[in-house]
């Protein structure tokens, strides 16, 4: 028998604000069929006044826990992935705990951009598989609007805020079985040298201000297909699976363009994709739990079913984890 780290449970948020294609032709110099075209996006969700990265991390966070059919206080890590946090410091993880009234156990962010919810699941795979948790709560939650140039867009049309959770419990499974269930196998990486691609242009020790997102599209687009098509290759390697095993890829939400693109690379069905970019738009850490809620509440993802999550942002970080469910 061996441990392995058991989804048990997921759930999402949005903000109240949806804002369509024509809203944001208002507010800026482009279309519907400009941005239809190039992203694939139709709407996208923007968080008012009161909503904060953490209210919408507690929300998706307690639909999970519900989904579990488990106790708050069960809970001994927290791990919160998202560039968007609430203040500097404390981590916005510790505020999600204190509200589920967790209190007492690990809690942390991780800042990985938009990879950071695969960051995010493989700390906390890692953590419980050598025991040092038992019962994890693994969020993604962005309020990216906040950090958006309304002038630029080419950016600002592509984002949106929203957040998704996921349960994870440690649990004694037999290798052997091939339809066990738990997480399999997690690849991540980075590499700094593309920072300049991706980035935010300020910061506490730089600048002193928070910053706006800035982003050469184009060179993003490139290098995301390779990553990602290389990646999700690394994680069946690890499985001794292949492509034809997978049931569900919950890729990133950035762009349809990339999600297309590397289903083809890797000779996929588009039918095995989940998209929901075209209703979140690129919700950064969020976009991976969210979309895998979405499918696992319309019934889409179901027990036994192979998963594959993949996940490219800023830095450039990337990574992949498959799992069974």
């Amino acid at each position: 028998m061996t441990l392995r780290s058991v989804i048990t449970g997921s759930g999402s948020a949005l903000p109240q604000r949806a804002v369509s294609n024509a809203e944001m032709a208002q507010m800026v110099d482009t279309t519907d069929e400009w941005i239809v075209e190039r992203t694939g996006i139709r709407n996208r969700y923007i968080a008012g006044e009161g909503e904060t990265t953490s209210s919408l991390a507690i929300l998706a966070a307690r639909r999970a826990i519900e989904a579990a059919g488990i106790e708050p206080a069960s809970i001994d890590l927290i791990v919160l992935a998202t560039a968007t946090p609430d203040q500097t410091f404390p981590a916005t993880a510790t505020i999600v705990q204190q509200a589920l009234g967790c209190n007492g156990g690990m809690a942390f962010d991780v800042a990985a951009v938009c990879s950071g919810f695969l960051y995010a699941m493989g700390t906390a795979d890692a953590m419980l598989r050598t025991g040092m948790a038992r019962r994890a709560l693994v969020i993604g939650a962005e309020t990216f609007s906040r950090i958006l140039d309304w002038e630029d867009r080419t950016t600002c049309v592509l984002f949106g805020d929203g957040a998704g959770a996921m349960v994870l419990e440690a649990r004694e499974v037999d290798p052997a079985d091939a339809a066990a269930p738990g997480v399999l196998a997690t690849r991540l990486h980075a590499d700094g040298a593309h920072n300049q691609l991706l980035y935010v242009d300020g910061g506490a020790s730089t600048t002193g201000t928070v910053g706006k997102l800035r982003m050469k599209g184009r060179e993003v687009f490139r290098h995301a297909v390779t990553n990602l098509a290389s990646v999700l290759q690394e994680v069946l390697a690890d499985t001794g699976h292949v492509s034809a095993d997978i049931d569900w890829v919950v890729p990133h939400q950035a762009n349809y363009r990339i999600l297309d693109a590397t289903a083809r690379k890797l000779g996929l069905p588009a039918e095995k994709v989940v998209v929901t970019v075209d209703q979140h738009a690129n919700t950064s850490a969020a976009s991976v739990p969210l979309a895998f809620d979405t499918a696992v509440r319309d019934g889409r993802i179901t027990k036994g079913h192979l998963v594959v999550f993949e996940a490219m942002g800023g830095g450039f970080t990337w990574g992949a984890c498959i799992a069974r469910m």
